[in-house]
């Protein structure tokens, strides 16, 4: 809804995103993504529907349900609904260390951005809900227009930079991103679909070159 500056009021400073929760079609498999691969601890079970996972003790930052989804199919394209979760890492080497559990995963990236204001991930999680993972660099770094404006831009991050902050080191069985520099985040869900669900296997495909195309901010 339109509105004009004399009666608008900003809201407060201190409010932030809580928790995202979605709608999956299996709770298992959504758990092997969520918890296996990226780390969230499950804070509880609620029945044999709901799952609530968070990082650090926090009650949930992402909840999990079948309520109304099980066995369900992602929406067809052209419809509206979720675009991304993001979910930020406190540094650098935090960063890395999830790029490096997504890659013993076999987890494709569909894209990696270096946005100026922050270095950013980007891949879909089983039921092709896109997720996006990245840290924000300090405030004083963020690049700005000649009206003080952030200005973000969209730039190719560079993986093995990014690889050489993480602070353990394994021998990755398998890599694979995206085949197409091109790929199009507005391509099909279902197409979205079947490359996430064939990352949750095993590849057998060489690590390429590590520097990956950009994805714009969102």
């Amino acid at each position: 809804m339109a509105t004009t500056t004399e009666n608008f009021t900003p809201i407060d400073a201190g409010v932030r995103i809580g928790h995202v929760h979605l709608k999956v079609a299996d709770l298992d498999r959504s758990l092997r993504f969520y918890h296996d691969v990226l780390g969230f601890e499950v804070t509880q079970r609620y029945g044999r529907g709901a799952v609530f996972l968070s990082a650090g003790g926090y009650h949930h930052h992402v909840g999990l349900n079948t309520w109304e989804s099980l066995g369900g199919s992602p929406p067809p394209a052209g419809t509206t609904g979720l675009y991304h979760v993001a979910l930020v890492y406190p540094t650098r080497a935090a960063l890395a260390v999830a790029l490096r559990r997504l890659m013993a995963a076999g987890i494709r990236l569909d894209g990696a951005s270096d946005h100026g204001v922050s270095e950013a991930l980007y891949l879909h999680d089983p039921d092709g809900n896109g997720v996006e993972l990245y840290w924000d660099r300090p405030e004083s770094s963020w690049p700005r227009d000649a009206q003080g404006n952030v200005a973000m831009a969209t730039e190719s991050l560079d993986l093995d930079g990014l690889l050489g902050e993480a602070a353990w080191r394994f021998r990755p069985t398998s890599w694979l991103p995206t085949p197409s520099a091109t790929l199009n985040r507005a391509r099909a869900s279902t197409s979205r679909v079947h490359s996430s669900r064939s990352t949750l296997s095993a590849l057998k495909h060489q690590r390429p070159a590590m520097k990956h195309r950009a994805f714009h901010p969102a």
